[in-house]
């Protein structure tokens, strides 16, 4: 993997990092509360969209880079970068099904659950920083 690789993986993770900053008051939230405060209920489900993308995105950049083939879905990304030992399997099984809320974000915004997206949000906030530690130690152990 080349530095430029590498610094386009630490700017997404960056954005992780912000994303999440931007989630943790909400994730305090009652549903009730959650409920009655559109605009944060709007914010949250993009900025956790936004998230779940910038990992997805570095989960397809260091499958490519890896030389392997990226799966034809977003929870196999996942899948892969467990099995090639970036991240632990437990953690990628614990994020693949972010995969699937980021799809129903994206197309079905107006069926959308609230009480599973505040719980989205607060697993996030449990399994992303984990994520971003693990991406870091992978480009550190390559030098980058």
């Amino acid at each position: 993997m080349s530095p430029v690789d590498a610094a386009v993986i630490r700017r997404k993770l960056g954005h992780i990092i912000a994303s999440l900053d931007g989630l943790r008051p909400i994730a305090d939230l009652s549903l009730v509360e959650y409920r009655a405060h559109f605009y944060e209920r709007k914010a949250a489900e993009r900025i956790l969209q936004e998230a779940i993308e910038a990992a997805l995105d570095i989960n397809a950049h260091l499958i490519a880079e890896d030389g392997g083939e990226i799966p034809e879905d977003y929870y196999g990304g996942f899948v892969r970068i467990g099995q090639m030992g970036i991240v632990g399997v437990g953690l990628a099984d614990s994020l693949a099904p972010s995969a699937g809320l980021r799809n129903r974000l994206v197309h079905e915004y107006e069926a959308l659950d609230d009480a599973k997206v505040l719980r989205a949000i607060r697993t996030a906030l449990e399994v992303y920083p984990r994520y971003v530690q693990a991406i870091e130690a992978h480009l550190t152990k390559a030098g980058l």
